[in-house]
C-alpha cells in the first residue's frame, strides 16, 4: 500500500526520468520515445501543482510525513488489508 509521501516522491522520479529521457541524459533512446517524454512533460504536475494537491488531499499527498504519522497510518493499511470489519463496504443509500 502507498503513503501520501510515497505517492508524492513517485511522482517527482517520474518527473525527474521523464526529464532525464526527453534530454538525452539517457543513451540510445529513440527520437520518439524523448518526443514523447517532452510531450508528456509539458502537461506534467510540478512543484507547485503538487504542492497544492498536497495542501487539498494530504491523505493523498504530502511531501513528508513524521515518523510517526509514518508508522501510524502504515499501520492502519496493512489492518484494513487483512481485518475484516476494517475493511467493509460502506453502505449504499438509496
Amino acid at each position: 500500500m502507498t503513503l501520501p509521501d510515497e505517492r508524492y516522491r513517485a511522482v517527482k522520479w517520474a518527473e525527474s526520468f521523464l526529464s532525464r529521457l526527453a534530454g538525452g541524459q539517457i543513451a540510445r533512446v529513440p527520437k520518439a520515445v524523448r518526443e514523447e517524454a517532452r510531450s508528456i512533460l509539458r502537461h506534467y504536475p510540478g512543484t507547485w501543482d503538487l504542492a497544492r494537491a498536497a495542501a487539498a488531499c494530504p491523505e493523498v499527498f504530502q511531501e513528508r510525513m513524521e515518523d510517526l504519522h509514518r508508522f501510524v497510518a502504515a499501520g492502519q493499511q496493512q489492518r484494513a488489508a487483512w481485518d475484516p470489519e476494517v475493511n467493509q463496504p460502506h453502505p449504499r443509500e438509496d
